[in-house]
């Protein structure tokens, strides 16, 4: 299920002009996100990230428009921070106070943030290889975190009937419709940064999937609004080698991505062998002319050394995924290397040591 708007009326306020004098972050968009009682808005401050042009990578590269979009700066330290303050905000104006979630990571912290600022009840269930800082920050928000034996798809499976033992409502990755409204607005940032228009190619990490298809989601929107032109990035979806079902059934031009066996990779959040949208992701990726691509560990910790020491950015593992894939990309001869290309890094290294 995905959220609908009365896009003639959204138009009529939500102007180029009224965004530029609104406070800065997401809720600026208000037109285009489901909480209608802005006393229901949480916020600490997510949204609004920094698109970073990149120096010595792009000139390195032979690259003048490389640029990263910086998820790292939101609460808790990723762009999880977006979905989960969409989801818990709408919830709360439903009546919900008590939440459950699977997780790979990031996303427990971040609802476990949100579920403290609304006074609300979270339960995490997190696999128990997880990184610590994770661990830790979910404990510190007052959540109730359950160590899983396995993968997340073990911790959605004990989720699921904790869920429905106890009445919890299950934020879990698009088996709600809000979160993908909070991945959304990093598109309609993207749109408002280049003036209103889109960069040629969007390389992004995909674990769930939730960014690719939002952001695909508010490009069709802004359309319709008539913000921007007809014109559309090619998605470039990353995954990691050891756990790369999306990558595996878009070579085989399949509408379904099977399980992953025996998932393994240093970056936690794309360690998701069950892509829950997967036919939404698929659909996204052709419909752009994209690719998906997967990038060994061994290239994420170099593409992450690389960030750092040329760009000052300590990106997430799956953030320097999206570096490793660049590479792999131009060796192809798949992008040329005028276009305007926009890596995403998803969140800090910080949260990995």
């Amino acid at each position: 299920m995905l959220a609908c708007y009365d896009l003639a009326s959204a138009r009529k306020t939500l102007t180029a002009q009224a965004l530029a004098g609104r406070p800065r972050g997401l809720w600026r968009w208000s037109e285009l996100l489901p909480v209608r009682d802005p006393a229901f808005r949480l916020t600490l401050g997510e949204g609004d990230t920094a698109l970073v042009k990149t120096g010595q990578l792009g000139q390195a590269l032979g690259m003048n428009a490389l640029y990263v979009k910086d998820e790292s700066s939101n609460p808790t330290g990723s762009f999880k921070a977006r979905g989960l303050a969409l989801a818990v905000s709408r919830a709360l104006e439903l009546g919900v106070r008590e939440f459950v979630i699977p997780t790979a990571g990031n996303a427990g912290g971040a609802l476990a943030a949100y579920a403290a600022r609304a006074r609300a009840r979270a339960h995490v269930y997190m696999p128990a290889d997880a990184p610590l800082p994770n661990q830790v920050e979910v404990r510190l928000f007052g959540a109730e975190l359950h160590l899983v034996d396995g993968l997340i798809s073990e911790a959605a499976r004990q989720a699921g009937e904790a869920a429905r033992a106890h009445g919890w409502f299950d934020v879990s990755t698009f088996k709600e419709p809000y979160r993908c409204e909070g991945k959304k607005t990093m598109g309609l940032e993207l749109a408002e940064a280049f003036e209103w228009s889109l960069p040629d190619v969007i390389i992004y990490p995909t674990g769930g999937g939730t960014g690719l298809v939002g952001m695909w989601k508010a490009f069709s929107e802004l359309e319709q609004m008539g913000l921007i032109g007809a014109q559309r990035p090619r998605l470039v979806s990353v995954q990691a080698a050891g756990c790369a079902p999306v990558v595996r059934a878009f070579e085989q031009n399949s509408d379904r991505a099977q399980f992953w066996e025996g998932a393994q990779t240093i970056a936690s959040g794309l360690r998701v062998p069950g892509v829950f949208a997967d036919r939404l992701i698929l659909r996204a990726l052709r419909q752009s002319q994209g690719i998906a691509l997967s990038v060994t560990d061994e290239e994420i910790v170099q593409a992450q050394r690389e960030l750092a020491s040329q760009e000052g950015i300590f990106a997430a593992p799956e953030g320097a995924a999206t570096l490793a894939a660049l590479y792999h990309l131009l060796d192809r001869g798949w992008l040329d290397r005028q276009e305007r290309v926009v890596l995403f890094n998803t969140g800090s290294g910080l949260k990995y040591l």
